[in-house]
């Protein structure tokens, strides 16, 4: 509960339940996903999920939506027999805890500190601050994505928490072909793959960017059709900077990043970035937004920023790829240590079963 449904047409927590929801199944449990009735896919089951549609007005009323599709949400799971129910998030789900079935075990998987983000404004940022402290005193059981996660929750509310981080999946099956089509040379672009707010640094990067004398192309994957977008499109035009929209296509994706000579991660809010553990398993070369986030998954192997003018210094460092492929080998070993969707699929597994034991708090 708490997505947008599957398979994954949005975000971190969608695909995250795209890989563990049918891994699941296939391991002799019976699971559930609540689809939003926006949902492209419009089927009752996907790769043996019980797919639950509910009603989801958000293209009509915008945000609100979100709350109004949780609460039809958390209705339906009151009168079905759940043994227990992962949350994801809680930025629209929380204020309506107190109705969240009695006898089912809730574990909540607390995301990132979303009060944080800047693109709210504050009276939204004291909601959140609010929601989370809903979400994280009144699940049975928490999980955090991100070992700061991990360590905020037990300082802020003296809860303790499983570390379950997202998943990927190696990726070294690539196909140089699948770039003609967007007129793009292999190793002869950077790229960033981000939403176009605030907090993912994107500005910071276009700026050392624009500035620097470079003469290769930077393909900016994420849907650039809200105001953040617009008003960088219109600041930063520029023939080396290209917004190419979302890309939903796996395949296609990680040959982008697989082919790609940097790879921008400017995310600064929130756990264990999918997106960053996706750019590792395809072999990009990262440069990262200094945070303790992004350092705990990167530790050594990547270049660190935190201002335009580290951007412009790189681009001008004239950095050749094949040089640090020990970066690239220590973040796939990384990948399959900690990050592997088998891994992550037996601690999720391990985890509910442990809840399911022990009960309701």
């Amino acid at each position: 509960m708490g997505t947008r449904g599957i398979p994954n047409q949005y975000g971190g927590f969608e695909q995250f339940v795209e890989f563990i929801a049918p891994a699941l199944v296939q391991r002799g449990h019976d699971v559930s996903v609540y689809n939003s009735s926006l949902h492209p896919y419009q089927g009752d089951s996907w790769q043996g999920v019980h797919l639950i549609k509910k009603f989801d007005p958000e293209n009509k009323v915008g945000t609100a939506g979100q709350f109004i599709y949780d609460l039809n949400c958390i209705l339906d799971s009151r009168k079905r027999n759940f043994d227990i129910i992962l949350e994801l998030g809680y930025t629209s789900s929380s204020i309506w805890t107190f109705l969240l079935p009695k006898k089912t075990v809730i574990v909540t998987n607390m995301d990132g500190l979303e009060w944080k983000r800047s693109k709210y404004k504050k009276y939204v940022q004291q909601y959140l601050k609010r929601a989370e402290k809903w979400a994280a005193t009144s699940a049975d059981f928490l999980i955090a994505d991100s070992k700061g996660i991990q360590a905020y929750l037990l300082e802020k509310y003296n809860r303790k928490s499983d570390f379950i981080p997202y998943g990927a999946t190696l990726f070294f099956d690539a196909d140089e072909s699948l770039l003609q089509h967007h007129q793009l040379e292999k190793y002869n672009y950077d790229m960033i793959v981000a939403r176009m707010e605030p907090e993912n640094n994107i500005e910071s990067i276009l700026d050392g960017y624009h500035r620097s004398g470079t003469k290769k192309k930077l393909i900016i994957v994420g849907n650039h059709n809200n105001a953040f977008g617009s008003y960088l499109k219109s600041k930063y035009e520029d023939a080396r900077i290209v917004f190419m929209g979302p890309v939903f296509d796996l395949p296609l994706l990680n040959n982008l990043r697989y082919f790609s000579h940097l790879y921008f991660h400017g995310h600064s809010v929130g756990g264990t970035n999918p997106s960053l553990l996706e750019a590792m398993a395809s072999q990009a070369l990262i440069v990262a937004h200094k945070n303790i986030f992004n350092q705990t998954v990167l530790e050594k192997d990547a270049f660190y920023f935190s201002s335009p003018d580290d951007i412009l210094e790189l681009m001008e460092k004239q950095i050749i790829k094949k040089d640090y492929q020990q970066f690239l080998d220590n973040n796939n070993d990384k990948i399959r240590k900690y990050y592997s969707w088998d891994h992550i699929t037996d601690q999720i597994e391990k985890c509910l079963s442990t809840a399911l034991e022990h009960g309701k708090n």
